[in-house]
């Protein structure tokens, strides 16, 4: 009796390790809390985000003058939006940036190319 309790016990703990490890991606690692998208010419990262699946970024209508608008919530409190080259996080904008930077949202704190951003008034 006691050796089929141990089997079964053994059998659920690796099939936990197995969904854990599937569960985990480049693009979501689950254990860490940390998610990470290509968005536009950006690379997003947001930590503290503990999904078995993120939603992708969306493909907004173009601003006014014609660039680019993308729009990333993989949590409920991170939503990351690049309006042309312009940073949004959560409503509050955080300047511009470039092609190829990237960007982490961080326990709240905004950081492109890991260094800390400022919120700018709009």
């Amino acid at each position: 009796m006691k050796r089929t309790m141990r089997t079964v016990i053994e059998r659920c703990l690796l099939f936990s390790l197995i969904a854990i490890a599937a569960s985990c991606s480049r693009s979501n690692k689950l254990l860490e809390g940390r998610v990470e998208a290509v968005v536009g010419d950006h690379v997003v990262v947001v930590t503290d985000c503990y999904r078995t699946s993120v939603p992708p970024p969306q493909r907004l209508d173009n601003t006014p003058a014609g660039q680019p608008t993308y729009r990333f919530a993989p949590c409920r409190d991170a939503v990351v939006e690049l309006r042309a080259a312009e940073v949004v996080v959560n409503g509050t904008s955080y300047g511009e940036v470039k092609p190829g930077d990237t960007i982490t949202v961080d326990h709240g704190r905004v950081l492109i190319n890991d260094r800390a951003a400022t919120a700018t008034p709009r």
